[in-house]
């Protein structure tokens, strides 16, 4: 099968297309024929070192790319609960790995596969795991109560409008945080409060609309201290990212969302999804061996929604 792989760290060009063999499923796992790949912000931090560079990963020959992965069941082994023809999604939330999702086959735990949107192309199903999870698990570990205020940073990108839905969802108001110009869309994805980015002062806009502080943020922006500083006494921030996480004053509580694979879970956002309640959002489509050039264009900024692989 091909597989986009990395063997020497570097830019966008680092990215080569190789053969593999077509690996097997194991007892409880799935290999799926891979119909779409997520390209995110995690795949350029393999691609790059960086994940070695923190010690998330250890040196090795080759790296797998890709976390986000739909397709159709082609294989299951004993005890999994699929059957060959299933729609699916799923997470690759290892980084060990010769292959990811970036690939014609992968192979996947049947706990971290759940059943795919059944209104959504491959490419708008590929959108959901790895940032409608990181949202949600967010969420949870916020832990807050319907009618609570949650400032949302980074808005606009995946994570951050999986986030903004689905606090609207949980009974949150939301304060979104994005670009001038994603008012719109994040009005659309149901903030009731917008904050321009690079406005100054980002805690006194915010605490216009809510006086004291928000009860929770979820950073997805990475403003670390200035989000903190939106937060009431007490109040909880879930950072996305790796040093992300602001030091805890104020009584507040600080956390990092480490994404976990979760098929059931996934099964039941698919089904929000289907139901109208989750946007997918495909920013652009590219053919495997233009992997690179999907990188190149993620890594320029100004992505809204997610670029998706088509093998």
């Amino acid at each position: 099968m091909r597989a986009v792989v990395v063997r020497e760290f570097g830019g966008p060009e680092a990215l080569q297309v190789v053969r593999e063999p077509v690996p097997r499923p194991g007892p409880g796992q799935v290999r799926i024929a891979v119909e779409a790949a997520g390209v995110n912000p995690v795949d350029l931090g393999v691609r790059s070192g960086g994940i070695v560079a923190i010690g998330f990963a250890t040196p090795r020959e080759q790296y797998g790319v890709g976390w986000d992965v739909a397709g159709r069941v082609d294989a299951v082994g004993p005890g999994a609960d699929f059957a060959v023809g299933d729609r699916v999604v799923g997470l690759v939330d290892r980084l060990d790995l010769r292959t990811g999702a970036y690939a014609d086959h992968v192979v996947l735990d049947g706990a971290a596969v759940g059943r795919a949107p059944r209104a959504a192309s491959a490419a708008e199903a590929a959108t959901l795991p790895l940032n409608a999870l990181t949202a949600d698990q967010g969420l949870d570990l916020l832990d807050l109560p319907p009618g609570g205020t949650l400032l949302v940073t980074g808005a606009a990108g995946g994570v951050g409008g999986f986030a903004v839905q689905l606090a609207v969802l949980r009974g949150l108001r939301v304060a979104a945080l994005a670009g001038a110009a994603d008012e719109q869309l994040v009005r659309g994805l149901g903030a009731a409060h917008f904050v321009p980015r690079g406005v100054p002062g980002v805690a006194d806009a915010v605490r216009a609309w809510a006086p004291g502080g928000v009860d929770g943020v979820l950073d997805a922006a990475l403003l670390k201290a200035d989000a903190l500083e939106a937060l009431r006494g007490g109040g909880a921030l879930v950072a996305v990212g790796y040093g992300a996480d602001p030091t805890p004053r104020r009584g507040t509580r600080v956390h990092n969302v480490w994404i976990r694979a979760d098929g059931p879970r996934l099964t039941e956002l698919a089904a929000l999804a289907d139901a109208g309640l989750l946007s997918l959002r495909v920013a652009g489509t590219y053919p495997l061996e233009e992997a690179a050039t999907a990188h190149a264009r993620l890594a320029a900024g100004g992505v809204r929604g997610r670029l998706v692989l088509l093998p």
